[in-house]
């Protein structure tokens, strides 16, 4: 008899096409590659700014739940990380030279909508984000390191120094997707949202190309 996936399991076999076809985007595929610039990795990090700003916004709300509240953890904060690499990219005056692009802009209000009132779909964006920034995006980091001769500066955000065993980091977090009390209907809105962030993300990379065309 075969044993039934768990919904960790399932929610990474369910999404994984779509988080195929997010990474593999044309203009996240010309940085991996060298052949995009450092102002479209800037463009990037600008963006990641908006949406984290929603997403750790969204933490500080949903500490007080209490399936939510076993996802957050201080080590996984981004924003502080992304702040500093502006500053490093753009200089002090950072804030007024960024705006987020409208995939951005509809990706931060859902984020801002589901935080609010849906753990299960705070959780969703979370997973997504987080999860991908501790598998693929510690990758991007070193490329981006060799590619623009940064060290440190500049790529903070992929870096995170107070998670030292990364695997064993997303083993416990899968195991908390398992504990968390959903029903069998609730799991497949989770799935539906988490679906839905891989959209925007893939969305957000067809925006950059866009805006790197037109410049």
């Amino acid at each position: 008899m075969v044993e039934p996936l768990s919904f960790s399991a399932a929610l990474r076999e369910r999404s994984s096409g779509s988080h195929s076809r997010s990474e593999h985007a044309g203009f996240m595929a010309d940085l991996l590659k060298g052949e995009g610039s450092r102002e479209d990795y800037v463009a990037l990090v600008a963006q990641h700014y908006f949406i984290y700003e929603a997403l750790e916004s969204a933490a500080e709300r949903m500490r007080r739940d209490p399936t939510a509240s076993a996802f957050i953890s201080d080590k996984l904060t981004r924003l502080p990380a992304l702040e500093a690499d502006l500053e490093f990219l753009l200089g002090a005056n950072w804030r007024n030279e960024i705006t987020p692009l409208p995939t951005t802009q509809r990706y931060v209000e859902r984020i801002n909508e589901v935080g609010a009132v849906w753990p299960g779909g705070f959780v969703a964006h979370h997973y997504t984000r987080y999860l991908g920034d501790l598998s693929g995006g510690v990758f991007i980091g070193r490329v981006m390191q060799r590619r623009f001769g940064f060290e440190t500066n500049g790529v903070g955000f992929y870096l995170f120094d107070d998670i030292a065993d990364p695997k064993a980091f997303k083993d416990v977090y899968r195991d908390q997707l398992d504990a968390a009390p959903w029903d069998d209907a609730e799991r497949e809105r989770v799935i539906d949202e988490v679906l839905l962030a891989y959209r925007f993300n893939t969305e957000l990379f067809e925006d950059l190309d866009r805006a790197r065309a037109a410049a």
